[in-house]
């Protein structure tokens, strides 16, 4: 591995994701704010996949909070069943529907404090709504963007609200809402949590702490 400096190394790896991901899509499906809300909100302890399967039978049904908060809570409960949590899932989001209709007319709020107190929308759901649907830069760390910016040095690992702060600090505002997409699809497709060799991961092998090759 190359002896560099922590602003060498974060120069180095930004030019790596972007020959590898010039063009990142949204992972999650959605055509709107509140349809991007709810898949995220199902995504916890869920692949992507899942809920870009998921997502149509649901908004075939219901595709904004008026139809949402009316439509009973079992109704979405068995919809989403194969997405897990159903319970506490189904229960957010005919939630948060109510208040979305009663409190804004309907619409997605644009502020972040407004969006992490909405029933089941954590900061990290929060953030990726801010980004992808309103623009707004934000670092979404999900447990893969964590494990990564600790095997490539970027961070100490010690919790999502860390890694979150050593990254924002790290890499230019500007670049945040494309990056943490970026890592996102890196790591599925190169640097994994199981059967991972930091000997062939692009960034491992000139970036990895040393403890991964021992």
């Amino acid at each position: 591995m190359r002896r560099v400096t922590k602003q060498q190394k974060v120069k180095a790896i930004t030019e790596i994701l972007e020959s590898y991901y010039p063009e990142v899509p949204v992972p999650l499906d959605h055509k709107d704010p509140y349809t991007l809300l709810v898949a995220v909100l199902l995504s916890a302890q869920c692949t992507d996949e899942r809920v870009n399967r998921i997502t149509p039978l649901l908004f075939e049904r219901a595709d904004n909070p008026k139809d949402m908060a009316q439509m009973p809570v079992d109704e979405i409960r068995e919809i989403i069943r194969p997405c897990g949590l159903s319970p506490r899932k189904s229960a957010a989001i005919s939630e948060l529907s109510n208040i979305l209709v009663e409190k804004y007319g309907g619409a997605v709020p644009e502020e972040m404090e407004a969006l992490e107190a909405l029933p089941g929308v954590g900061h990290k759901t929060a953030s990726v709504v801010m980004s992808q649907a309103f623009g707004e830069p934000a670092f979404p760390v999900d447990t893969h963007i964590h494990r990564l910016a600790y095997r490539w040095g970027l961070s100490t690992g010690k919790n999502v609200q860390r890694t979150e702060y050593d990254l924002k600090r790290l890499f230019p505002k500007e670049l945040w809402n494309k990056l943490h997409l970026q890592i996102i699809f890196f790591g599925r497709e190169y640097c994994p949590a199981r059967g991972h060799d930091p000997r062939e991961c692009p960034i491992c092998s000139q970036y990895g702490r040393k403890t991964l090759f021992k």
